[in-house]
């Protein structure tokens, strides 16, 4: 996938350096295609959004910190916004490895007091046989527990490219609301694949060979995905 786009005019061959806000808006859609690139291949392990608000501060850094090198600010800029993602992965991966271990370690305890008291043990037991604080003991539960619920209807919010339009009166905003609410529902019921694929191609605004990119997948699947997900789409909403 291409990392530049008409942005790109921005190089570090201008003499005047280029005003970083400037440089942060113009490349704003850069960091979400990357993002859904680097979501694509590790959808189960990490959030799209935070990929986003990693990728997002690497913009920002990379705007305030480069040099005129005769070299597009995009190629930059994007070497720096995919290894911030790719670092908040390891991050992630980290927390997953240390949650497992502290869950093995409750469940564990848990297990022992079960035995030995013939009955489901309290926190306070359980705090106590691991030597915690009640309080240390229920926030390393929690943390152990915690499980990241991905909703389609989140991605297809209100900001939606799908649904914006500032011109709207109350009537047409009324019935742009019960249309997102009906598409909002059809696509959470779609395979995860296809729901991605429209996700990608309508809202993300990528063509079929980024998309393709994105999923490992040919251009042609992608057409195929998305001929099969609105023909579903289209008879969800219209039942």
């Amino acid at each position: 996938m291409a990392l530049s786009d008409p942005a790109d005019v921005l190089t570090y061959t201008q003499h005047k350096r280029p005003d970083p806000d400037q440089l942060v808006r113009a490349h704003m859609g850069l960091v979400r295609k990357l993002a859904w690139h680097v979501h694509g291949r590790v959808s189960n392990a990490i959030d799209i959004e935070d990929l986003i608000q990693s990728g997002m501060i690497a913009l920002i850094e990379a705007a305030r910190a480069f040099e005129n090198r005769g070299h597009a600010f995009a190629t930059y800029a994007g070497l720096r916004i995919r290894g911030a993602m790719i670092d908040t992965l390891r991050r992630q991966a980290t927390q997953g490895r240390a949650a497992m271990v502290k869950r093995r370690e409750i469940e564990k305890a848990r297990m022992h007091l079960e035995r030995q008291f013939g009955r489901t043990p309290t926190d306070v037991e359980i705090a106590g046989l691991l030597g915690l604080d009640l309080t240390v003991y229920r926030a390393m539960a929690e943390a152990a527990q915690s499980v990241r619920h991905e909703s389609i209807d989140e991605l297809y919010s209100d900001h939606s490219m799908w649904f914006a339009d500032a011109g709207d009166g109350a009537d047409v905003a009324m019935e742009r609301g019960q249309l997102q609410a009906s598409l909002a529902n059809g696509i959470s019921k779609l395979p995860k694949r296809e729901a991605m694929v429209l996700q990608l191609y309508f809202v993300e605004e990528m063509n079929l060979e980024e998309v393709g990119e994105t999923l490992g997948i040919s251009p042609s699947r992608v057409c195929q995905i998305k001929k099969s997900a609105l023909e579903t789409l289209r008879a969800s909403i219209g039942a």
